[in-house]
């Protein structure tokens, strides 16, 4: 595959949660390890918000937040670096929606729709899910092909909103105010 320039820069938005550990920290280091990327640049952080276990109900809750970054990768190369990421962050696992570190998901990708076995574009269930909508609101920004319409639809018909809490905000890229708990 030929370089990439940055004029084949693309935004992507990435959803993030953890409920293991020191839950905070994770989520930065993730964001911090993606920023260091070359090919990949932060742009901006929603806040944190904390969330009750959905599906696998018996663990402890969550800390989810939402990026927003550009990119010259591939989606599927974007994907590898985020797996990649978790692993480095001890994500193991065992248990479908179960306790985990972090949680890397890549919910939509400019101007690109795909169903593949390792990627579906944009992501499948985000539209269902509070604890991943409430956190992109904050970072969609209007411009974004149809991402801005289709997340404040997607809310305005969300039957439940319980079990999100706003927890803390993220003043990225200045996370100072986060390191000094």
């Amino acid at each position: 595959m030929n370089a990439h320039s940055t004029s084949d820069t693309s935004e992507a938005y990435i959803a993030l949660g953890a409920n293991l550990g020191d839950r905070e920290q994770t989520l930065m280091s993730a964001i911090r390890m993606l920023d260091k990327q070359d090919d990949i640049e932060v742009i901006a952080c929603s806040d944190l918000y904390e969330t009750d276990p959905v599906g696998y109900t018996d663990q402890p809750a969550f800390i989810n937040m939402a990026i927003s970054v550009n990119t010259t990768l591939s989606p599927e190369e974007l994907l590898g670096r985020m797996l990649e990421i978790e692993n480095q962050l001890g994500r193991v696992r065992h248990i479908r929606w179960g306790p985990r570190t972090v949680d890397l998901d890549l919910l939509w990708y400019e101007g690109v729709e795909m169903n593949t076995e390792k990627l579906i574009l944009p992501h499948p269930r985000m539209q269902e899910r509070a604890f991943v909508l409430v956190p992109l609101s904050d970072v969609v920004r209007e411009k974004s092909d149809n991402i801005s319409c289709f997340v404040q639809t997607a809310l305005e018909s969300l039957d439940e909103r319980d079990g999100i809490r706003r927890w803390k905000t993220c003043n990225w890229p200045d996370e100072s105010a986060l390191s000094e708990n």
